[in-house]
């Protein structure tokens, strides 16, 4: 494990830390590949649909066959054991309870502001939403239930989900997969490459209908491809490799400390894993450990974890846990880990983080997978102006306002003046003429 001194770290080096892949190259040759296959998708439809996932995923199908379909989810349901079913069960439960105190928080209102002067909003659903499921290294079911279920409970009438074959087989989806959809009410599912699958559902095929956002993880060419069709005009939020930063100090654990390192590490060599805290013999301990239960891991997954807490990542040593805290807030992390004596007093203290999960009782893989609050959350330090796509990334308020004829006077002079300084005296008469 990679281990760095705040205080010693120069501007650059704390530049290419929080750098961390954030931003996508759109001018790269990969990116002017994706725009290539974007523009091949909304001229060709369902044929360039269909030779993507020929080209890139080896599988080969006919537009026909590019939903899935009703036997498939028959079968799915065979495929997925008890054990596995409960927990996917528990996950939706969970995501569906959160999004339903949030949709309950976030309604239509109104107020009367002065007498007889009314604003509020009406608060729905937008029309239709595609939500987009991750399948390369394996397959995520977890994503799929925790982008999805949000846009359920909002309400979107019209949802459709996108997810590429298992790598390796003929075209068929993760059963598990297929489970998720099924408890969820979702039976339009396609399988396709994930870039042209994201332009599919942004322009239209004959086959993939137009949504009027694409909403889901992926990998760099699927986050190349909703930068592009976010150009064209479809919404999306693009989200980036997995990161994790836990604040520690003295009282942790050095067992739990070392597997909720590695908890996000494994993800992949693109991920990036920090620990910071003020106690140089804690980071000591940490790294051994960590050593020690990398070795339980499978060759790819001790990769990642090289990189993700090797060049990516690492320990950072800082003189006190208020410079702990501050240094968590710089980089803001998708994920947050409060692994100190008093986790809930340190809330106070964070800022910037996708999530906060508190103390150690409260493990990444728990937030990833069954505590109900959004594991698909802003990466890249995206978490100092965004948010996790939850309920509300599916919902669209219109303004409401009304003036009784009292409260219209009260505005009169002021808006007349408004639209006299703007040079629009038809503004103007629209309030003149009421004044007679």
């Amino acid at each position: 494990m990679r281990i760095l001194d705040w205080a010693a770290m120069s501007g650059d080096d704390r530049g290419a830390l929080a750098d961390r892949g954030a931003v996508v190259d759109v001018d790269s040759a990969l990116g002017r590949t994706i725009s290539g296959l974007v523009a091949d998708v909304a001229s060709r439809g369902d044929v360039a649909v269909c030779d993507a996932l020929l080209e890139h995923d080896g599988v080969e199908v006919t537009p026909a066959g590019l939903q899935v379909s009703a036997s498939e989810f028959e079968v799915a349901q065979s495929q997925v054991g008890d054990e596995l079913r409960l927990a996917i069960q528990l996950m939706i439960a969970n995501i569906r309870r959160f999004n339903e105190e949030l949709l309950a928080r976030r309604g239509s209102w109104q107020t009367e502001i002065a007498p007889g002067h009314v604003v509020g909003e009406k608060v729905g659903p937008i029309d239709s939403a595609a939500v987009f499921c991750p399948s390369g290294k394996a397959s995520y079911p977890s994503v799929l239930a925790q982008v999805a279920t949000a846009a359920v409970v909002a309400g979107v009438p019209d949802i459709i989900v996108i997810v590429p074959p298992v790598p390796g087989g003929d075209g068929e989806i993760d059963p598990a997969v297929l489970v998720v959809a099924a408890e969820l009410g979702l039976d339009r599912v396609f399988r396709v490459n994930g870039p042209a699958g994201v332009a599919a559902a942004a322009v239209g095929t004959e086959s993939i209908p137009a949504c009027s956002k694409v909403l889901g993880p992926g990998s760099p060419p699927v986050a190349l491809a909703q930068l592009e069709v976010r150009r064209r005009g479809t919404d999306t939020v693009v989200l980036g490799p997995s990161e994790s930063l836990i604040v520690a100090d003295a009282s942790a654990d050095v067992a739990l400390l070392a597997a909720d390192l590695l908890n996000e590490a494994e993800h992949g060599t693109d991920s990036t894993v920090l620990l910071v805290t003020p106690d140089s013999a804690l980071i000591e301990a940490v790294s051994a450990e960590v050593e020690r239960q990398t070795l339980d891991l499978p060759a790819e997954r001790q990769e990642a974890v090289e990189a993700a807490l090797g060049v990516n990542g690492g320990a950072i040593r800082v003189a006190d846990l208020a410079t702990a805290y501050d240094v968590a807030n710089w980089f803001a992390p998708e994920h947050l880990q409060l692994a100190v004596a008093d986790p809930v007093s340190a809330i106070d203290h964070i800022t910037d983080a996708g999530e906060i999960l508190v103390g150690q009782t409260t493990p990444l893989s728990a937030g990833n997978f069954v505590i109900g609050c959004p594991a698909a959350l802003p990466t890249g330090g995206f978490a100092k102006r965004s948010s996790g796509i939850n309920v509300e990334a599916y919902l669209k308020a219109t303004s409401i306002g009304q003036l009784d004829a009292h409260a219209l006077s009260q505005v009169a002079t002021a808006t007349i003046a408004l639209a006299e300084h703007e040079g629009f005296p038809a503004h103007a008469n629209a309030i003149r003429i009421r004044q007679h």
